[in-house]
């Protein structure tokens, strides 16, 4: 044992060297930490930030759009993501557990709200791995009120991410004009809100704003620590957009348009409505269209047809070239000219007169009328002169753009090389141009000369401090023609709508002067040639009213709708035109100006004469004469003999045979007594105005003694109540829109 002692001293020192050494090792290790603050050449502060500090984005909101009163057309609106957290780690305190403790009965919870069977949830609740999960499509765009009642059921471990979605509360609302916004993979392959079309596009980058961030210090789930460090970066929320566009102008087109698109079922309609003093775009519209949240119906057609689709206009393009020729005073209404053909030149075909074979000798002024092709082939050949006519195309604008703040606007074309495409284009065959070009053009002869650029971009203001960045105001773009002329080639162009040759007779507004033209232009097939057939054409309208100080244009063009005759293409144009007109200026508290005297005389005595004669007689006084019976006889008359009546007073006639009555809508109670008092019936009026509803059908067969409840309402009633109908079932739509897109 005493020989092994030194060997053990040895081993001892030895251990003790080690030792000794590692610690230096150690020692000398710690003290460089401390020091340099770096390991393995990296920085332990900054590995130390980036393990525990934490980077969260701050949405910016996306900008609002707004009509030009105010009403709300696009916003953000919030909407949730669904989550389910699976980590048991999370919880801490196992009475109030922050995880999914109950799968079976989460799932049976949940299955009420998403749409989701209870399995599948089932199933995503009892995966192996991830920290928390989501619920795809079924648990995203989660409703607040969804969200309330699924929070009251205090469910462990359900989470709600708040995300905003894009809210158009109208539906279709001039949707290719708003355009939409879609989610979209950025080259950072994070998901972005993209504007396409319309104004979500053009101004997209002033209406997304710019995201913030928060810097913060966390744990390791990534939850901010109570005394944790936090820097902020504010979002800067997106520019609020004010348009041109007033809402109830435009609810009021959209509503023609969807009548008159499911009675006719054209291939394409456009519609526009601008107030001509200023350029503002008041209204636009198109079919097809689509709903700019769902994206139905936007397979149909991604252009806005208004600015970009060019187009033969037809014959609204005659009121430029009567126009030009007023102003260079080369135009006389009373001087006469051979209708029916034309030709501009020695072997050069010949155009022809809608009707082919014209009207004989007539006036200038009855070709304006009648619409006359070879009218205005000789106003530009032989009155103007063709190079002077083209300097009027181009200082009416129909050469280039307007410059209206859209995207993707077309130029159209001007076909200017021979003496046959001078000549159409005065009568508006052959060259193309856009509906916006018309209205711009159209505003010169409203606006006394002063031609206006179309806007539609009324201001843009400061999402967050609601400061004025831009403003557009009224820009006058040229004076192609003089105030003395555009009064002239209005009161032409309202005897286009008055006389009884004139084709735009279909366009009468009661209580209102109307100046317009009509447009029928036909359409080139693949081969070139014009399609043949009664449908086969635009028809359209370009009119102003008042005529004598018009506050609004409003163009119309129907293309290819579903008719039987050529001639009745004008109906399903003037169910737009006149129903718009007619709505809008009402709105706008434009009073009538178009007062008709009438003539006083003493009503005759016209019992036991004929029926026949007798309304033939009351009919040239201009009377409006209603009868009540099927028979052949005049039993007795309402007002009586000798009365003092007025042309176009109602003149109500009792026949011999079997009564019936007539539809007493529109009536006023003073009217409706007169049929009550003939028919001998008992008449209950309610309310004021004019007569909504009556509860005898009209032509059914009425006995004495029956009782006559008419309902009555004032015209702001009648609008009140069609403005309440329209929410009420907008309202219908937009909430059936969002179950189908949760289904």
């Amino acid at each position: 044992m005493i020989k092994k002692q030194p060997n053990m001293n040895v081993g001892a020192a030895v251990l003790f060297v080690i030792f000794g050494l590692l610690f230096f090792v150690l020692l000398f290790r710690f003290a460089s930490i401390q020091i340099t603050g770096e390991a393995a050449g990296q920085a332990l502060v900054a590995k130390a930030q980036q393990k525990y500090m934490r980077d969260r984005v701050i949405d910016a909101k996306r900008g609002t759009i707004f009509d030009q009163n105010g009403e709300v057309i696009a916003e953000d609106a919030a909407s949730y993501t669904l989550q389910a957290i699976l980590d048991e780690k999370m919880t801490t305190n196992p009475d109030h557990p922050l995880h999914v403790t109950d799968p079976e009965k989460t799932a049976r919870a949940l299955a009420k709200y998403i749409d989701l069977s209870e399995s599948e949830i089932y199933r995503i609740l009892t995966k192996n791995g991830p920290f928390q999960v989501e619920f795809g499509k079924a648990g995203k765009d989660i409703s607040h009120q969804t969200k309330q009642e699924i929070e009251k059921l205090e469910l462990p471990g359900i989470i709600f991410k708040r995300d905003s979605k894009r809210f158009y509360p109208n539906g279709i609302f001039a949707s290719h004009l708003i355009g939409f916004v879609e989610e979209k993979e950025g080259e950072d392959g994070k998901i972005n809100s993209k504007g396409t079309l319309g104004i979500e596009e053009s101004l997209n980058k002033q209406l997304s704003g710019k995201n913030g961030v928060i810097h913060y210090q966390s744990d390791r789930w990534g939850l901010l620590l109570p005394d944790g460090k936090e820097d902020i970066e504010p979002a800067k929320n997106g520019d609020n957009v004010y348009l041109t566009i007033d809402k109830k102008i435009q609810t009021f087109m959209e509503d023609a348009l969807n009548k008159v698109d499911q009675e006719y079922k054209p291939k394409k309609m456009i519609a526009i409505v601008a107030d001509p003093k200023t350029g503002n775009i008041l209204a636009m519209g198109q079919r097809p269209t689509f709903h700019p949240k769902t994206r139905d119906g936007i397979s149909a057609s991604w252009h806005n047809e208004v600015i970009e689709t060019s187009f033969e206009p037809g014959s609204t393009m005659k009121i430029f070239t009567l126009a030009a020729a007023i102003q260079e005073k080369v135009f006389n209404p009373n001087e006469e000219y051979q209708s029916g053909s034309y030709q501009v030149a020695p072997n050069i075909r010949p155009i022809h007169d809608h009707n082919y074979v014209g009207w004989g000798k007539i006036s200038y002024l009855e070709g304006v009328q009648r619409s006359s092709n070879v009218a205005f082939a000789k106003i530009a050949n032989e009155k103007l002169g063709f190079e002077r006519f083209r300097e009027y195309l181009t200082k009416f604008g129909l050469d280039k753009p307007t410059g209206i703040d859209l995207p993707n606007e077309t130029p159209g074309k001007i076909l200017f090389n021979y003496p046959l495409e001078k000549i159409t284009t005065a009568f508006g065959q052959g060259s193309a141009i856009t509906a916006i070009q018309q209205i711009q053009a159209a505003t010169a002869i409203a606006n006394n000369g002063q031609m206006m650029q179309p806007h539609v971009i009324k201001k843009i203001v400061d999402g967050d401090s609601g400061n004025v960045l831009v403003e557009n105001k009224p820009k006058v773009v040229g004076e192609p023609i003089s105030a003395e002329t555009a009064k002239q080639v209005r009161d032409i162009l309202e005897s286009v709508v008055t006389s009884p040759n004139g084709t735009g007779s279909r366009y009468q507004i009661d209580g209102y002067s109307v100046a317009g033209k009509t447009g029928t232009a036909q359409i080139p097939g693949p081969d070139g040639k014009y399609l043949t057939g009664a449908e086969n054409y635009i028809f359209s309208f370009l009119g102003m009213a008042p005529k004598d100080d018009p506050k609004l244009i409003v163009y119309v063009a129907v293309q290819q709708p579903q008719i039987d005759n050529y001639f009745n293409g004008s109906i399903p144009v003037a169910k737009v035109f006149n129903s718009v007109m007619k709505n809008s200026l009402q709105y706008m508290n434009i009073e009538p100006t178009k007062t008709k005297k009438a003539a006083a005389f003493r009503l005759p005595n016209v019992k036991n004469q004929s029926v026949k004669d007798t309304k033939k007689l009351l009919e040239s006084k201009g009377l409006n004469v209603v009868l009540i019976g099927k028979g052949s006889k005049v039993v007795d008359q309402l007002p009586a003999q000798d009365s003092m009546i007025l042309e176009g007073e109602k003149i109500v006639i009792k026949t011999d045979g079997k009564i019936v009555l007539p539809d007493l809508t529109g009536w006023s109670l003073r009217d409706s007594i007169k049929v009550a008092n003939l028919a001998s019936l008992k008449l209950n009026p309610v309310g004021n105005g004019f007569v909504v509803k009556q509860n005898i059908p009209p032509g059914t067969p009425i006995r004495e003694g029956e009782y006559l409840i008419l309902d009555f309402k004032t015209p702001k009633e009648q609008f009140d109540q069609m403005v309440a109908e329209k929410q009420k079932s907008e309202n219908q739509e937009e909430s059936e829109i969002e179950m189908e897109v949760k289904d």
